[in-house]
């Protein structure tokens, strides 16, 4: 019995110091070396002044922004999250179609058909801050009302905005909804 424990007591004090220490160290040291911004956060700057984090979504409610993806977390980045409620869930199905409604009743001459679906379903970590430019396309026509800019001046932002898939066939393209708003401030409306 006494050399079981002793051998228990030795593995589990040598699988801590693996994994614990030195698989830690080497997915940090990869993160450091490897990732955007040593793995660090990436900051979103606005006339000098910090107004978030590009790696994270936020709320846009405005109709003079393009609007984010919608969260099930609230956008509260110490908890990300989804809902976990299926398609067949009553609650969720009420919370998509009020998203559905509110969207159309903030951009005419859309049917719901034509609302991508990320627009109104909340992804698995309420965190998203991508969208598609298909996302980002239907909601032009109201931003340029709003803010009296040409739709071809926005249409132009968001291709500036959207970053190709990873080797060119890894994943969707997508337009970081922070950045691009904060560059869509930066467009002065035609003098009248």
């Amino acid at each position: 019995m006494k050399t079981h424990f002793f051998i228990a007591v030795k593995l589990t004090l040598l699988c801590i110091v693996f994994f614990v220490i030195v698989y830690g160290t080497a997915i940090w040291g990869v993160a450091y070396l490897a990732a955007p911004n040593h793995g660090r956060g990436e900051l979103a700057f606005k006339d000098k002044q910090l107004v978030g984090f590009a790696n994270v979504g936020q709320a846009f409610h405005q109709d003079k922004y393009f609007w984010s993806r919608p969260s099930a977390v609230n956008y509260n980045a110490a908890g990300s999250g989804g809902s976990n409620k299926g398609p067949s869930n009553e609650e969720y199905l009420q919370t998509v179609k009020a998203r559905i409604d509110s969207f159309l009743v903030h951009n005419s001459g859309i049917s719901k058909s034509q609302i991508p679906v990320e627009l109104v379903t909340a992804s698995g970590s309420g965190l998203d801050p991508h969208i598609s430019p298909a996302a980002a396309k239907i909601q032009v026509a109201r931003i340029s009302k709003v803010r009296n800019i040409s739709e071809e001046k926005i249409i132009q932002l968001i291709q500036q905005h959207t970053e190709r898939p990873l080797l060119g066939i890894l994943g969707p393209s997508r337009v970081n909804v922070l950045l691009l708003n904060i560059d869509l401030d930066e467009i002065e409306s035609p003098k009248k």
